[in-house]
């Protein structure tokens, strides 16, 4: 399978489904930005620190991976000079339809996270990167990419799965219980009988990958960023939690 083909065209239908991370703000955070009051989530719930950001006026920012017009127009409505690549041409399209609206500019790039030959070295002075990496098969690559296209001192925010998510049966998950089934590291595509992963393909839904936390935070390290920050997130949709946080947001500085 072509997952990359695949996931583009499950998150064009997320789209079209309104899925909330496909939802673009309102023309009030908008506003709000302008005026210095504004935040955005890396993970389900709580808001970045706004202490993990630089000055946003002038910052060249690269968000990965986070296409649909949510993060993007509010950093760029704070004054960064935003690009937002996204594996989803909808998704990009939800930026520009923001930078249209509020008359914002913002570049849009269709493209895999993993590969950011496009961009130059030492394009960026911060890269935030939304829970999106579940649906890279490698992880590692995304972060040596990140380390490259930042300038020294440069911040990536990254949010991402904790590892214990991916051990449980997904199918019992969506009835609300918990049975561990998977080692990990996990893929919808080696994991799953062909059968269990073909109702996911009908349903038209993106496949997914469960990382190792030697690889989602050992493999910062091993890029060459400093962990400067970290923080754990609930998922409300998931029944994990009630017993313990599902997301996991970090700050790591390039040197």
């Amino acid at each position: 399978m072509d997952i990359l083909a695949y996931n583009r065209h499950a998150w064009n239908r997320n789209v079209e489904r309104r899925n909330k991370w496909t939802v673009p703000v309102g023309a009030d955070v908008i506003a709000a930005a302008r005026r210095g009051q504004w935040e955005i989530q890396l993970t389900s719930v709580k808001p970045a620190p706004r202490s993990w950001f630089p000055p946003l006026p002038g910052c060249e920012v690269l968000c990965l991976g986070a296409g649909g017009g949510q993060q993007g127009p509010v950093l760029a409505a704070a004054g960064a000079k935003v690009t937002v690549l996204d594996n989803s041409p909808k998704q990009l399209a939800q930026d520009r339809f923001v930078a249209e609206r509020e008359s914002l500019k913002i570049a849009t790039v269709e493209g895999d996270m993993a590969d950011l030959s496009k961009f130059g070295d030492q394009s960026f002075d911060l890269i935030v990167h939304p829970c999106s990496n579940l649906f890279a098969p490698k992880v590692r690559p995304v972060w040596n990419e990140a380390f490259r296209v930042l300038r020294p001192t440069g911040t990536l925010l990254a949010g991402f799965f904790n590892s214990a998510f991916f051990i449980f049966d997904p199918f019992e998950l969506e009835t609300r219980v918990l049975r561990v089934r998977h080692k990990l590291p996990y893929s919808d595509l080696t994991s799953l009988t062909e059968e269990e992963r073909e109702r996911y393909v009908q349903r038209e839904e993106p496949l997914v990958f469960g990382h190792t936390l030697e690889d989602l935070i050992g493999g910062q390290l091993a890029a060459g960023f400093l962990l400067a920050g970290f923080y754990e997130d609930l998922d409300p949709e998931s029944v994990l939690s009630n017993y313990m946080p599902s997301l996991i947001a970090t700050r790591g500085i390039k040197p």
